[in-house]
């Protein structure tokens, strides 16, 4: 299996492939290593770390805009997620951690038309309850992740987001989504008419 050697920021995240995700990049390493993903036009991985442990599947990320650049070296960056891979081995001879990759394939067939419309109706009521607003349509190009968009705008616990990155399977993801969601909405409405009864009387509920 052909790898490809690219340089790791291990960070308290999931990024899914075309979820944008904004960056402070602050220390040193990173700089450098930022600095030279933008010379080479080349994607950095970044992968989830948990008490020093870094997850065995990531996703690269590419640089889409220096936001902001600051006098003392620092920068915000808009980084947009692009391919998910393994970590075949870790390579510790730069200032920043390196990998062995391989590019991972994916089942994109996705669930019957009924199902997948009872996960568009999951996903805009969540994220009416969470935000007050509908969420914002899934506009990837074609054959790109319904399931990972829904998982990109919603506050889903890291364990459970990293699950559906590994997972190969379209359909298998929009699955888990549908049965998360079903059990997280009627906990959300409850949520939200204790918040609109405590704005309205000026007291909560208990």
């Amino acid at each position: 299996m052909a790898t490809e050697r690219i340089p790791l920021f291990p960070l308290e995240a999931v990024l899914f492939p075309e979820q944008t995700l904004p960056l402070h990049i602050f220390e040193p390493r990173y700089r450098l290593m930022t600095r030279r993903c933008l010379e080479r036009h080349a994607p950095f991985g970044v992968v989830l770390t948990k008490a020093k442990e870094i997850a065995g599947v990531g996703c690269t990320a590419r640089i889409a805009e220096v936001i902001k650049k600051y006098e003392d070296g620092r920068s915000d960056i808009l980084t947009i997620g692009e391919k998910i891979f393994k970590i075949e081995r870790t390579i510790d001879e730069q200032a920043y951690l390196e990998a062995e990759v391989s590019f991972l394939t994916d089942d994109p067939q996705g669930l019957g038309e009924s199902a997948l419309q009872q996960l568009r109706d999951l996903y805009l009521l969540c994220h009416e309850a969470l935000y007050g607003q509908a969420g914002p349509p899934h506009e990837g190009a074609p054959g790109s992740s319904f399931a990972y968009h829904v998982a990109s705008e919603l506050p889903l616990e890291l364990p459970f987001r990293q699950s559906l990155l590994e997972e190969r399977s379209e359909a298998a993801r929009q699955q888990r989504l549908i049965v998360l969601l079903t059990e997280w909405l009627p906990q959300l409405k409850h949520r939200d008419r204790v918040r609109k009864k405590a704005a309205g009387n000026g007291r909560g509920v208990h």
